[in-house]
């Protein structure tokens, strides 16, 4: 199972991307799949710093003219970017592994409106009191969770986990993912769900089915 390498991180000002320590192809190559997988979602955003494990100089030089001039993201110079250029509470000696936390776990409550540019990650499951809307990202390691509408991108299962699930009272995403599986909305205009529903894979690909209460 590929580990991640590659975290985003959405603030006010922009855009922070986090690396954890590998091979600088194959963050470049995680990066190259993240960002092609998110759409239209990074298109113009500004990247306000890149910081990881052991990266040297040349190496933030470089993804920087890649986000810059593949991607035609803004780079935000800052003087003091190289001395920060280091992962904080991260484990190198940890084995990675997928969070197993679906049923239990720590859990991040998200006490507002997801809006357009926002991204939230979180290493364990995530309940969005509110809505996401387009252009708005949540990348957990467990379950997505929205006591709203859900119309931006949800990503479950982030680092592998095919037993995530994402659960919405409106469940009318732009993209969802769960591990590697991933789903995106028709082109033509559906109708909005009268009732919650729950995203989970099986056999390969994602499955949308109302959530009922039994009887």
């Amino acid at each position: 199972m590929t580990h991640s390498l590659i975290n985003f991180k959405g603030r006010k000002d922009g855009i922070s991307i986090y690396i954890e320590e590998g091979s600088f192809q194959a963050i470049k190559d995680q990066l190259d799949i993240k960002i092609k997988n998110a759409g239209e979602f990074f298109k113009g955003a500004k990247v306000i710093s890149i910081k990881g494990q052991k990266l040297t100089v040349e190496e933030v030089e470089e993804l920087k003219e890649i986000i810059k001039n593949k991607y035609r993201m803004t780079i935000e110079d800052n003087e003091q970017e190289q001395e920060e250029n280091k992962m904080e509470d991260i484990d190198p000696d940890l084995e990675a592994v997928p969070f197993i936390g679906i049923h239990e776990g720590s859990t991040k409550f998200i006490k507002t409106t997801v809006r357009s540019g926002q991204i939230i990650e979180y290493d364990g499951n995530v309940v969005v009191i509110g809505d996401i809307n387009p252009g708005g990202m949540v990348v957990a390691k467990g379950n997505i969770v929205v006591l709203g509408s859900l119309r931006g991108i949800a990503n479950a299962g982030s680092d592998g986990n095919r037993e995530s699930i994402v659960a919405a009272f409106s469940l009318q995403p732009t993209q969802l993912r769960i591990a590697d599986v991933i789903a995106r909305k028709p082109d033509e205009d559906i109708q909005a769900p009268k009732w919650p529903e729950i995203a989970r894979v099986y056999k390969d690909a994602v499955i949308i089915e109302p959530y009922l209460l039994k009887k």
